[in-house]
């Protein structure tokens, strides 16, 4: 692309246009996942929906290939395109709650921590993933899990509506009652249907929650596998806590003799009350599978907890992730993580089993997009490293525990852990029996398949 035709996008946009050959280019183009390292031929870093509008008529007449870029979390780097055109959000970020109503109006390239901290001010918050750094827009339109979904749902079961730039350069709202069927397939489609600018949510009372991280050692993960597949979806909503394969970082609040031994564990989040008394009725049972090598409680401001693992896990490190949905953990399925844990690759590479069960059963098979409202786990493997050199490793550990694990899944996956190069089935599988219908929506909203850079739904899918 030409400095011609750079300078014409310049002058229709606000925003700031960056090209290859401008300062801060290479900045511009990182994304959270720096494995993925990709030259876009221009980045419109949209400063309001007007912008977006300019940046998707200018694609479409130039004949440029088109990728979005929320918060740039996409593990498989589908917002990061050699020689596209890519609309970047981040200047579109900002957070408005009104709590009479208890709801937020969220700009499309806010991060979850924005939202997090606004609606703390005013003793509310949505449930929307575990990481502050992650996009509101990639995490709402896959579906969205995190801390509070046993208790509120998903974040798509909290969304009230979206305002959308078409592929044609129209906006639209979609909501129960404007354009139904495209509000019905943004709840879970992903980036299919157009470029989410802002977002409006439900809010619930919460201000502080209980955190609570257990550990055992690894010999224990038989035992503490079959009592947290029989526990967890017994026990209250209010009580939500994603398993986990890992090595113990070091520092606090972990004490020095358990710093970078492989452990298996829970990280809880409780919105119950949060007394001392009552995190330890809550958590008495923890002790019921095996003695924990290491157990932590304690209130905490709900945005902290989201930012926990922040530092833990910034932007710029080496990434190659897998999932699927679960809805049991049997016998197969823990002799699989027992193994896996025994060679993780690095320090850094983990495994998660986040619940999806609770208020998220609550909401109709056919209401939304997401397609596995009888899934009680989304599970998700990620080979993390700080070093390029380890990324086959990495690919390679991912991949075989993922092959090992698969039999035992339901078949698809939460699509925002689909990597970039699955399978057109495995898409497919994520949407199940929504799949035509989605088909639909896109050949009515976006019959071009102009925003085909995601986990694509083609509108001419045969069906």
């Amino acid at each position: 692309m030409g400095g011609t035709a750079v300078e014409a996008l310049r002058g229709v946009m606000r925003g700031e246009v960056i090209g290859p050959e401008d300062a801060g280019y290479d900045e511009a183009r990182q994304i959270y996942n720096a494995m993925i390292d990709r030259r876009p031929a221009v980045i419109a870093r949209c400063a309001d929906t007007t912008d977006v509008r300019a940046a998707v008529r200018y694609a479409r007449e130039t004949g440029m290939d088109l990728a979005v870029r929320g918060g740039g979390h996409s593990g498989g780097g589908l917002c990061l395109v050699d020689g596209s055109l890519m609309i970047d959000l981040s200047g579109i970020r900002w957070v408005r709650v009104d709590p009479a109503t208890r709801t937020a109006l969220v700009g499309g390239g806010s991060q979850l921590g924005d939202l997090d901290h606004e609606a703390h001010g005013f003793g509310l918050a949505t449930p929307a993933g575990i990481m502050s750094t992650t996009g509101v827009g990639g995490l709402t339109l896959g579906g969205g899990h995190g801390h509070l979904t046993r208790a509120y749902g998903l974040t798509v079961d909290n969304l009230l509506a979206v305002d959308v730039v078409l592929a044609d350069g129209r906006v639209v709202t979609a909501s129960a009652d404007e354009h139904p069927d495209l509000f019905w397939a943004l709840r879970g489609g992903g980036g299919n249907f157009g470029v989410a600018t802002s977002f409006r949510y439900a809010l619930h009372p919460v201000v502080d929650v209980g955190l609570g991280v257990t550990l055992w050692e690894p010999e224990h993960i038989g035992a503490v596998l079959r009592w947290y597949r029989e526990f967890l979806p017994a026990a209250p909503d209010e009580l939500n806590g994603f398993f986990a394969t890992l090595t113990v970082a070091p520092g606090p609040p972990f004490p020095e003799e358990i710093h970078h031994k492989k452990m298996c564990g829970v990280v809880w989040c409780s919105t119950g009350p949060t007394d001392e008394e009552s995190l330890a009725r809550t958590f008495a049972a923890v002790a019921d599978p095996a003695p924990p090598a290491f157990h932590f409680a304690t209130p905490i401001p709900y945005p902290a907890l989201q930012t926990m693992f922040d530092d833990l896990i910034p932007k710029g490190l080496q990434w190659y992730w897998r999932g699927d949905f679960f809805d049991a953990i049997p016998e197969e399925a823990i002799d699989v993580h027992r193994t896996f844990l025994e060679n993780i690759p690095t320090e850094l590479s983990t495994m998660h089993l986040y619940p999806v069960d609770g208020a998220a059963h609550r909401v109709g098979a056919m209401d939304t997009a997401w397609a596995y409202r009888d899934a009680v786990w989304s599970g998700v493997i990620g080979a993390i490293s700080t070093e390029p050199s380890d990324a086959e490793a990495l690919r390679t550990w991912a991949v075989d525990y993922w092959e090992a694990l698969h039999p035992t899944s339901m078949g698809g996956a939460y699509v925002n852990f689909l990597g970039a190069d699955e399978s057109r089935d495995r898409v497919r599988a994520t949407y199940r029996g929504h799949y035509g219908r989605l088909a639909e929506v896109k050949k009515t909203y976006d019959p071009d398949n102009v925003f085909h850079h995601n986990q694509n739904i083609a509108p001419d899918a045969e069906v």
